[in-house]
């Protein structure tokens, strides 16, 4: 079995309609008519996680059906990924092949892409590395010019480096990310870049007062918008994301930001002076002057200690993977704000998901 290929022909018409149907779901809230940003049909991820299915002297890239996950579905052309990762699949896979100290018990690839044309390979395997491994996979790397990480069980082997280097081009400007492999990412980097932009315009120039963020990963917003603030506080609990939104701070000269690896709810119970913390020693939380909020919170949306909180702020700017809790805190967060703009953004064509932003402001402030 094969997958088959894309009807981009048919992707403004599922936009179209997966825009009704999550404009329908916030009807009740009367938001404004929404701004839509699509995705390219074709072309538009940056990872692609395959399989690998071994049959007698030869392997292929493979996914599942949910409705068939014992039945491998062969992927000879992928075309959903980045133009990048479909025109490396074919010839990794030859070279993969043509050596059996790369492919045996060789089980799972994955490709992480930038829009700047970084690549990183993980290679997974069930078997252990040794030297001769190495050897082949550096020769490999230089082939290719990729970056190659090696797994197996309790075994990381990177070869040079284990993220790959984006260059975001937002309104004319390129910030720099490093983007570590197994840390969370935006797949859909032009969309992502729209999204970005979009937050800026909405946050505007507010340099003499200060923004908090709440799940900021790497600093994908929090770059981009710290020249709109006197001063950024933000929140992360990843260890890797904490450690890529350090280094993209110092990367992109931002100095008037800083992340502090804690919940959102231990933030919150921490300004609300309920609770100290070690993590905390040397911050001055009230040298902060915070008039603007940004959250971009997981799928389960905002806890209610956390949407309690921010409803105290001027200005929210909230982004969201998941428009059914994002329709539960709006019905609560408008009690005290009001909704100013909402827009849509495609992160997932072809799918049901939609990533949605909305720009709210405390009842009049205007």
């Amino acid at each position: 079995m094969s997958f088959s290929p894309l009807d981009t022909r048919q992707y403004a018409q599922l936009l179209s309609e997966k825009v009704s149907r999550v404009s329908r779901l916030f009807h009740d809230l009367k938001l404004p008519t929404p701004e839509v940003y699509p995705s390219s049909p074709e072309h538009y991820r940056l990872r692609a996680e395959f399989r690998i299915w071994h049959e007698n002297d030869t392997f292929f890239y493979a996914m599942f059906d949910p409705a068939a996950p014992k039945i491998p579905v062969r992927i000879d052309h992928f075309p959903t990924a980045s133009q990048q990762i479909c025109e490396l699949m074919a010839p990794l896979r030859q070279a993969l092949t043509e050596q059996s100290v790369l492919h045996t018990r060789l089980f799972q690839i994955e490709f992480l892409n930038t829009l700047s044309g970084d690549m990183l390979i993980t290679l997974i395997y069930h078997r252990r590395l040794d030297d001769e491994w190495m050897t082949a996979a550096k020769a490999l790397a230089t082939q290719f010019n990729i970056q190659i990480i090696g797994r197996s069980k309790k075994q990381k082997l990177v070869l040079d480096r284990d993220y790959v280097l984006e260059q975001l081009p937002v309104d004319g400007q390129r910030y720099a990310y490093h983007q570590y492999e197994g840390g969370f990412t935006q797949p859909n980097g032009k969309v992502n870049a729209n999204m970005v932009s979009w937050a800026k315009a909405r946050c505007g120039q507010n340099t003499e007062a200060d923004l908090l963020e709440l799940y900021c990963g790497n600093g994908n917003f929090t770059i981009p918008l710290a020249g709109h603030f006197r001063q950024v506080l933000a929140t992360e609990i990843s260890k890797t994301s904490v450690k890529a939104a350090n280094e993209n701070f110092a990367m992109n000269g931002v100095s008037n930001a800083l992340v502090l690896r804690m919940s959102s709810e231990e933030l919150t119970s921490a300004l609300n002076k309920e609770r100290s913390f070690r993590r905390l020693a040397g911050v001055d939380l009230d040298s902060y002057k915070i008039n603007t909020v940004l959250v971009d919170p997981p799928r389960a949306g905002l806890d209610a200690a956390s949407r309690e909180f921010i409803a105290r702020f001027q200005r929210i700017v909230y982004i969201s993977c998941n428009p059914d809790t994002l329709h539960r805190d709006l019905e609560i967060l408008t009690k005290t704000h009001e909704i100013n703009d909402f827009a849509l953004f495609d992160q997932f064509p072809y799918t049901h998901h939609m990533e949605c932003g909305v720009f709210l402001t405390i009842k009049g402030l205007i």
